[in-house]
Parts: structure tokens; C-alpha cells; sequence
């Protein structure tokens, strides 16, 4: 008999059967020893698919509200009319008002504003506003673009019958909304029921509200003056208590009142003055802001325009920040509307980076307080740690006027054995303003083009008058360094500060060759000798 040898198929089947019987008896092994083998690990095993299922719920939740909101801001978008060159103007003259965005594509405040204008489309539509909301490309269609009158990246304009006027109004889309309403409708909402209050607060966060027995008289007529004037809030007139109530909880009980609502920590704030235009303008002016205003591109000429001219600005990035804010609202309080706070993010380079250039740190990572007099055009510098504290009394100072100007300097060098030394920002009285001795002082920035060539002639010039004891040869970075006695704005300057008088420096041309510079030098060491000297050389 002749035996077969085994095939391919039955030692595959064999092999797999032994693999089995093995993983049953690992199985089994596992099953008696509980404890040994870990029903810990089992646990963690299970807490950890449990979090894994959360983390995917969350992030399919996320993905739903990401999802849901494109949607809605695809539709506003849609709403939006796109124009073109072809049909900008009759667009234009066939609607009674329409509000135009003007933007370049590659605009970075365009790209923010665009959102925020397609969300204010669709509240306009919604409130069944008369309004057509319509963009241009004004990259794209210049020929457009300027029949317009689209000069810059972003612009807003408001077209009334054909003829436009300049959109004046803040950038959020309710600051949108509330502007258009008021430019195209009525500046005051009257509400006379308490539904009526429920159903407005529901559209409304920010507004400006005024109870009245009757909505006619002086203090109303005031109320709706100051209404038309107003570009930033919707006015809204109310006369029964109860739904006056629903707008400002702690509304007085007597008429003619009037309070300012906000969408911040500060919700509520009552007006005490008297019922005129010009005065409620200025209530709304100087509170209209939170108590800390964070600055962004959109809000950026809002900030700089405020009335409120003395300003504290935290730099700091938006962690660190967060736990500062409470504080600083507590802080703000008690200098509301005397001192602004206002807050941005130390990394952004186009807001952040300008101002604390100003102070030679543009560079810097922690948290940076400073403040500006915008009024006196003065600049200060928390030099001590920014706790809630410090800043408090560093802004009390700014508003009492009892904090000392921040003046730029570079760290102080070591002079020892230079034949000309170097001045900063710190060492300026003491080795200019109050030097026995005379001082020639060549002021440059390391961006001009022709101080190079000048403080070569400078070097010669202290080696041709180094046997001279009266006269000290310096000079000073004016972009690193600042003082209040040297305002000088062209560069480079060349300065000749006699000892007898060092409040009245005479300016030496640096345009002469080394020749006529050293000749000049000598006439003023020579009149100096002499007691006189002359303005200019």
C-alpha cells in the first residue's frame, strides 16, 4: 500500500488547528488567574474605549454645529448680490437703498468683515428690512471700483436713491444691522406691551433704552434727536413699568429715564444727566465701549478715535489673558470712563508689534502693560510686575497725572577709552545736558542712507580734536533711544552743545566735506572762547 503524501491543503488545516488550540489554552490560562492576569488593565482598557466614544461624540457634535453653521453663512452669502461692471450701476439705481461692500480678495480686514456682513444680510431680511445687501470685487472689477468712489480695502457705502454716503457704523453684525435699520427706517423703536419687550430682547443685545409717560414731549424729543445722530445703538422708547422692566431690570420708577444696555460684564448702566441731545451723545461716547475692549483690525479706528484719550493697553497672549480679565473689569470699573483698558494679543504683528516698538519691545513674550496720553501724546511703562494692583495704580496715575513719561534707551554702555562715546536714552543728561565740558553730539538711525559716510567723518573729526580738553566727541541711536531735550527728526544731525548754554544746541551741517566740517568746528570752539556763538553752520 502506498501512502499519499500529506498536501498542501491538510498541513495548512493542521497548522491552523494547533494555532487555535494554543490561543484557547492562552484564553483559558488568562481566565483562571483574575487577578493575576489583571482585571485592572481590563478597566482601563474599557474607561479608555469609553473616552475614546466620548472624544468621537464630541468631535461628531463639533463637526454638526461646524456643519450648521457654514450652512447658515452659506445662505446669508447667497443673499448677498454679487456685483459686477456690467451691472453695479443698475443694480444701484433700480433699489431705493443698498448697502455695498467694496473688497479685494487678498484684503485681510475684508476676510473678516465679509462674515459679518453676510450674517447682517440675513437679520435684515429676516426683519423684512427694504435693504439690498451687495459686494463687489473691486480687485476684480476696477472699472466698477471707481465709478463708485471704492478707494480702499474695506469699504462700506450706503446708496439712498442712487447717491451714496459713507457707512459709519461699527462692524459686528448687529452693529450692522442696527445702522442700517436706523439709516433706512425709524432711529427709535417704540414698545408699548410686555411681549412686545420679550420679543425685542431677543433681536437686540446691545441698545440704548428711555422710559416715557407718552412718547411725545421735550425729554422724548431729545431721546430722538439724540437717536438720529447715533450710529452704534438702537434706541428704543418704552412707557409701561413691567416692560421696561424686561429691557433694564433696575430701572427707576419715574418717567424719563434712560439706560444703556451691553452685551458684556458690565450689561447695565443707568444715565443721570439731563435730557438733551448733546448731553446723551456724550453718556453714549464715553460708555459705549466694555470695560476692557479687546482691539482688533475691525475696531481699530473706533479705539483710536474714542474720547476717552488716557489708555492702558495689556499686551499678553490670549491664555495668560484670560486669567487677568476679571481683575482688570474690577479695575476698569473704578476708572470707567476716565482711563480705557484695552487688551491685545502680544503676537500680532500688525496691532501688537507698532506699539511696543514705541518702547523697544517688539520683541517681548511676557505680559507688557502700557499706556498712552493721546491728548499730550505721552507714553508710559508699568516697569513693575503686572499684578491687578500695579495696574490699578498704574492707571490712577495716568489719570492724575502723576505717572513720569516712558522714554526709550538701550542698555547703558562702557565709555572707558572710546574717543567717541556712545549716548542712550538713560545716560543723556548726564553726559550731554549736564557735561562741563563742550559736547558734539552726531545723531543716527541705522536705516539712513547717508550716516554711514557721516559718522566715518565724525571718527576723524575726534582723532583731528583729541588734544583738545573742552570738547567731547559723542553719539547717539535716535531709534533705540528717546529724550525729551532731543527732538530732532532728520538724519543724520550733527549738534553742538556749547558748556555755556546746553538748552540751546547749535546745528552743524553734515553735507560739507571733513575739510569744512573740522573748519567749522573750530569757528564755534573759537567763539565759545570768545563767549558767543552763532545758530547754525
Amino acid at each position: 500500500m502506498i501512502l499519499r503524501k500529506p498536501t498542501s491543503r491538510f498541513i495548512l488545516l493542521a497548522f491552523t488547528l494547533l494555532l487555535l488550540f494554543g490561543l484557547f489554552a492562552i484564553v483559558n490560562s488568562s481566565e483562571s488567574n483574575p487577578v493575576e492576569n489583571g482585571d485592572e488593565d481590563l478597566e482601563g482598557l474599557e474607561e479608555l474605549l469609553a473616552l475614546d466614544e466620548e472624544e468621537e461624540n464630541q468631535q461628531q457634535d463639533g463637526a454638526n454645529l461646524r456643519t450648521s453653521e457654514a450652512k447658515v453663512l452659506s445662505k446669508a452669502q447667497r443673499i448677498v448680490l454679487e456685483l459686477s461692471n456690467d451691472k453695479s450701476e443698475r443694480v444701484i439705481e433700480q433699489n431705493e437703498y443698498v448697502l455695498l461692500l467694496g473688497y479685494a480678495p487678498w484684503c485681510a480686514r475684508s476676510a473678516e468683515l465679509m462674515p459679518h456682513f453676510a450674517e447682517a444680510a440675513n437679520s435684515l431680511r429676516e426683519l423684512g428690512s427694504p435693504i439690498l445687501m451687495a459686494k463687489l470685487d473691486a480687485d476684480r472689477y476696477p472699472k466698477a471700483a471707481s465709478a463708485l468712489q471704492i478707494k480702499g480695502f474695506p469699504t462700506l457705502l450706503l446708496f439712498v436713491n442712487g447717491t451714496s454716503q459713507a457707512y459709519t457704523g461699527g462692524f459686528t453684525a448687529e452693529e450692522i444691522v442696527i445702522w442700517v435699520q436706523k439709516k433706512t427706517g425709524v432711529p427709535v423703536i417704540n414698545i408699548s406691551s410686555l411681549n412686545e419687550a420679550k420679543e425685542f430682547l431677543k433681536k437686540h443685545h446691545m441698545f440704548v433704552v428711555g422710559r416715557f409717560e407718552k412718547f411725545e414731549g421735550p425729554a422724548y424729543e431729545e431721546f430722538f434727536k439724540a437717536a438720529s445722530d447715533d450710529n452704534e445703538f438702537q434706541f428704543v422708547g418704552v412707557s409701561d413699568i413691567e416692560a421696561a422692566k424686561v429691557l433694564f431690570p433696575d430701572i427707576k420708577p419715574s418717567n424719563n429715564f434712560l439706560g444703556l444696555v451691553k452685551d458684556e460684564e458690565e450689561r447695565y448702566t443707568a444715565y443721570e444727566g439731563g435730557f438733551e441731545r448733546e448731553k446723551i451723545l456724550h453718556f453714549l461716547e464715553h460708555n459705549k465701549f466694555p470695560l476692557v475692549t479687546k482691539l482688533t483690525e475691525m475696531n481699530s479706528i473706533r479705539v483710536y478715535s474714542s474720547p476717552v484719550k488716557r489708555q492702558v493697553l495689556i499686551f499678553a497672549d490670549d491664555e495668560e489673558f484670560k486669567d487677568l480679565l476679571e481683575p482688570l473689569q474690577n479695575v476698569a470699573k473704578k476708572l470707567k470712563s476716565k482711563v480705557m483698558f484695552i487688551s491685545l494679543d502680544i503676537a500680532n504683528e500688525n496691532l501688537a508689534k507698532p506699539f511696543l516698538s514705541l518702547f523697544g519691545l517688539e520683541e517681548s513674550d511676557r505680559i507688557v502693560v502700557a499706556a498712552f496720553d493721546n491728548g499730550m501724546s505721552s507714553k508710559f511703562l508699568l516697569e513693575s510686575d503686572p499684578t491687578p494692583s500695579n495696574i490699578e495704580e498704574f492707571g490712577r496715575g495716568l489719570h492724575d497725572g502723576t505717572l513720569s513719561p516712558y522714554f526709550r534707551s538701550q542698555p547703558i554702555p562702557n565709555n572707558e577709552g572710546a574717543s567717541i562715546e556712545v549716548v542712550v536714552g538713560r545716560t543723556f543728561d548726564e553726559l550731554v545736558l549736564k557735561n562741563p565740558k563742550i559736547v558734539f553730539l552726531e545723531v543716527h538711525t541705522p536705516w539712513c542712507i547717508t550716516c554711514e559716510a557721516t559718522s566715518k567723518n565724525v571718527e576723524k573729526l575726534a582723532k583731528h580734536f583729541k588734544d583738545f580738553d573742552n570738547i567731547v566727541f559723542a553719539r547717539i541711536d535716535a531709534s533705540a533711544n528717546e529724550h525729551p531735550k532731543l527732538q530732532v527728526d532728520d538724519y543724520p544731525t550733527l549738534l553742538f552743545y556749547p558748556a555755556s548754554d546746553k538748552s540751546n544746541p547749535i546745528k552743524v551741517s553734515s553735507k560739507g566735506s571733513l575739510k569744512d566740517l573740522a573748519k567749522n568746528i573750530s569757528k564755534l570752539l573759537k567763539s565759545e572762547e570768545q563767549g558767543s556763538g552763532k545758530d547754525e553752520l
